[in-house]
């Protein structure tokens, strides 16, 4: 049974691809832990995508950030430092044969809500891709 307490977990990376397996398998350990089991799976896809993101498209570090609202969301999200806005997802079906542009429109497919904000703190600027999963539809 998952959890009614809310927690969240920041993952500071490098910019090497190496670190999308590193998040993919943290994301996992931690959706186990607190037995959130169910959710795994689409979680670690929308989280690849992310930070595939996140560290093909930007030249410094990023962060996984996972988020369990206590009350049935998991919010997964991408940080990078690069303020540009990410591209527009190509329509699901346009992008199935496509060599790029398709980790968004994936992560629109799964995810019941997704979307983007700047990010400006300390003269530091970045963007938060993120995306929504919530219990109630993954059990129907």
């Amino acid at each position: 049974m998952p959890e009614t307490d809310p927690w969240e977990y920041s993952l500071y990376i490098p910019n090497d691809a190496r670190a999308v397996t590193v998040c993919r398998r943290t994301l996992r350990l931690i959706l186990t832990m607190h037995g959130l089991i169910g959710m795994v799976d689409v979680a670690e896809l929308l989280a690849t995508e992310l930070v595939s993101n996140a560290v093909r498209h930007t030249k410094g570090p990023a962060a996984l950030r996972v988020r369990w609202s206590g009350n049935g969301v998991l919010r997964i999200g991408a940080w990078d430092a690069d303020p540009t806005p990410p591209e527009p997802p190509l329509p699901f079906e346009r992008g199935l044969g496509a060599e790029e542009g398709r980790g968004l429109a994936l992560v629109r497919a799964c995810a019941d809500v997704w979307g983007w904000q700047p990010l400006a703190r300390e003269g530091n600027r970045g963007k938060y891709v993120w995306c929504e999963l919530g219990t109630a539809a993954r059990a129907a």
